[in-house]
């Protein structure tokens, strides 16, 4: 399985560090959230990604979804799916694509049929997409929002999403025969962990304690969902955690599990 983290920004000609968006493709066909996928998926991923599963709809997780659309509208030959709780496509079509915004892409049609089509999941009920089955498990955040767990068969992965401390997350990973890999938010420093805790998020203290809830040894782990002006510190506190398998995710790179 290969999943890679888009690049949210360019800075002097290149793909920079910092974190703002957040969108993982997995194997170049699956995008998982829509914050930069308009922005920095290549032309072979551009013909590919007909399947976008959207955790929750806060703005750095579906900021260019609409341009995404938008850019693919007189090519399209099959729908985007959107695969989303429904309280997300709710807010999807209240507040983004409700003609003040952005168009209605559920109202309108190229020569070849519909533009998008909207896919109602089902937390804890496993769905599929291409070679992969996917659960979505419930997380807390401000609002509903799903984190995942990803199989091809052989691998299996988990991605939290925006989290601060919860718990059925964390019994769905540890009931998994293995778990090679996870990726699990990092948002603030340790200073600011009442903020943290307001916006419900994770610090690299609160993290710590919540990796004591995994039951799965020699997971890779990888830090994401970074502020960018908090990133070289946030960094640091992750790093003076001592764990070895524990990383920042790397935007742009290629990781293969």
């Amino acid at each position: 399985m290969k999943i890679q983290l888009l690049h949210s920004t360019i800075k002097n000609g290149r793909g920079s560090r910092e974190q703002h968006l957040t969108c993982y493709l997995v194997d170049d066909f699956l995008a998982i959230d829509a914050g930069s996928l308009a922005i920095s998926t290549d032309d072979f991923q551009r013909r590919n990604v007909r399947n976008v599963v959207i955790t929750h709809p806060h703005l750095d997780h579906i900021a260019t979804l609409p341009i995404f659309i938008d850019d693919l509208f007189e090519t399209l030959r099959q729908p985007i799916r959107l695969h989303a709780t429904v309280q997300a496509i709710e807010v999807l079509e209240k507040h983004i694509f409700n003609w003040d915004v952005y168009p209605r892409f559920s109202e309108l049609k190229n020569d070849f049929g519909k533009l998008i089509e909207y896919i109602p999941l089902k937390p804890r009920e496993e769905f599929v997409i291409g070679h992969l089955k996917i659960r979505a498990i419930p997380v807390t955040h401000v609002i509903p929002t799903v984190g995942l767990i990803i199989s091809d068969g052989k691998t299996t992965v988990g991605l939290s999403s925006d989290t601060c401390e919860t718990d059925e997350f964390w019994q769905f990973l540890n009931d998994e025969n293995k778990l090679d890999a996870l990726f699990v938010e990092s948002s603030f420093p340790n200073e600011l962990r009442q903020l943290a805790k307001t916006s419900f998020h994770l610090t690299p203290n609160i993290l710590n304690s919540e990796l004591k809830k995994l039951r799965h040894e020699n997971t890779e782990i990888f830090a994401v969902h970074i502020k960018p002006v908090y990133f070289d510190k946030i960094c640091k506190e992750l790093k003076a955690l001592n764990l070895s398998n524990l990383n920042v995710m790397e935007a742009g790179r290629v990781y293969e599990f």
